[in-house]
């Protein structure tokens, strides 16, 4: 493991998302608010990321991710557990606690963003890194339907239909750029790290981590989500030691109907006196020949989303 980071970081994530359907509800529609606001759940983005490390970094263990067993179905969580650690512990109570919390620890995905585990015994860890449900800050929000036909019949219609190919539907959403706010502490589990043994979260979990909130999206190519991409990142990343709070950047960033990412009141706050001086860095990830950013912080470093 590398070397443990402790500084704080507030951004977001951009995700774009032309004809394809980002994260459905269990209607296998576009998620929508109540207003009609298209939404998509921090689950959505998490798995992404889940997904980009168990591909680019085979080595590492992804706990909350699923995998089959022989049969061909799902793990439960213990079953999960003994999957990536052998037999399960045979301590009592606290020290079983501490073993399975040690060992949770040496998933990437449980440093970066926690867990809760209730199996044969139960933990709660609060990961560092925590993630808002995106919203669409697009002007439109426009989802469609179309017709899809399978290849075979269905033997269960019992009129002549049940001699032709069936029909279904699937659904879309013409256009939409969801925004999701994160911060970083890394302090959020370090009591529990200390207890147990874990290992903490380290630059190089950092860095990795970095590369999934740039790429995830768009290397999880899948039929539903085709058209899905990462279209920007934004990372400001806190002095050391820095207790400074800032708001979730969802609904200060506008995207109009030209499309231009306008991260003018962000900028507004970070350039404030009381919130610069407590700032060490801020990295800004966009591809310029694909996406137009204005109102970007002039001291911000700007880096390729895919470099």
């Amino acid at each position: 493991m590398g070397n443990f980071f402790s500084n704080r970081v507030f951004g977001c994530v951009i995700i774009k998302s032309v004809n394809s359907n980002y994260n459905a509800d269990f209607t296998h529609q576009p998620r929508t608010l109540p207003d009609g606001t298209i939404y998509a759940t921090d689950k959505a983005l998490k798995y992404t990321i889940r997904n980009y490390f168990k591909k680019v970094y085979p080595g590492e263990k992804i706990f909350y991710l699923k995998t089959l067993n022989s049969e061909l179905q799902p793990r439960t969580l213990d079953e999960s557990y003994e999957h990536y650690f052998g037999t399960y512990p045979k301590e009592k109570d606290a020290q079983l606690r501490r073993t399975v919390a040690r060992n949770l620890f040496e998933c990437l995905d449980v440093r970066l963003f926690g867990g809760t585990y209730a199996g044969k015994t139960s933990l709660s860890i609060h990961g560092p890194l925590q993630v808002t449900h995106g919203v669409n800050r697009f002007v439109e929000g426009v989802i469609y339907f179309e017709q899809i036909m399978t290849p075979f019949r269905n033997p269960n219609v019992s009129s002549a239909e049940s001699t032709m190919s069936s029909l279904g539907t699937q659904s879309k959403l013409k256009e939409g750029h969801y925004v999701h706010s994160f911060s970083l502490n890394p302090h959020n589990s370090s009591d529990l790290v200390e207890l147990c043994g874990g290992k903490s979260i380290s630059e190089e979990d950092i860095a990795r981590v970095k590369k999934a909130l740039t790429q995830g999206a768009t290397l999880y190519d899948s039929a539903a989500k085709v058209g899905t991409e990462n279209e920007l990142m934004l990372w400001v990343q806190l002095k050391e030691g820095s207790m400074l709070v800032l708001p979730s950047f969802v609904d200060l960033i506008r995207i109009g109907e030209d499309r231009k990412i306008d991260l003018s009141r962000v900028t507004e706050i970070l350039e404030r006196p009381s919130v610069a001086k407590q700032i060490e860095t801020i990295e800004l990830y966009y591809d310029p020949t694909v996406s137009e950013v204005i109102g970007a912080l002039s001291s911000a470093v700007f880096l390729e989303l895919n470099p």
